[in-house]
């Protein structure tokens, strides 16, 4: 029962990570204006930081479907775990980007990523007719 939960966890996180690595990598490699050197002096390009947040969405969101599904008991507490995780998880992130983006980009990010995880488990929950 603890291996199952901690698999269904993983599972939904490891999307969640790909997925995001994944557009990150495609966001630099098609719209490399949009992505700024490490500690530069310019600010964030708008474009880029709705992109972003709309893919951590979407990952997010990948993510708790994920987890939902490989979660055959419980599945909206384990949904819950991952959000909340992901929320310590964007939180720890936030402060370590601290100076380095807009704080309404670190504060939106925070909220984004467990809104999405929270949002693809209750589309699984749908899909199951639990909700």
């Amino acid at each position: 029962m603890i291996l199952h939960t901690f698999l269904a966890l993983a599972a939904g996180f490891a999307v969640l990570v790909a997925l995001m690595i994944g557009q990150s990598a495609l966001v630099a490699r098609l719209t490399p204006s949009w992505v700024n050197a490490p500690g530069g002096a310019e600010p964030m390009q708008p474009a880029y930081a709705f992109v972003s947040l709309g893919a951590s969405f979407l990952a997010a969101a990948a993510g708790g479907y994920v987890t939902a599904w490989a979660a055959t008991a419980n599945p909206l507490i384990h949904v819950l775990v991952l959000a909340i995780v992901v929320l310590a998880l964007a939180a720890l992130s936030a402060l370590q980007s601290r100076g380095k983006q807009p704080v309404w980009f670190q504060l939106a990010q925070v909220a984004v990523s467990p809104i999405g995880v929270l949002a693809g488990g209750l589309v699984r929950l749908r899909v199951l007719g639990i909700l």
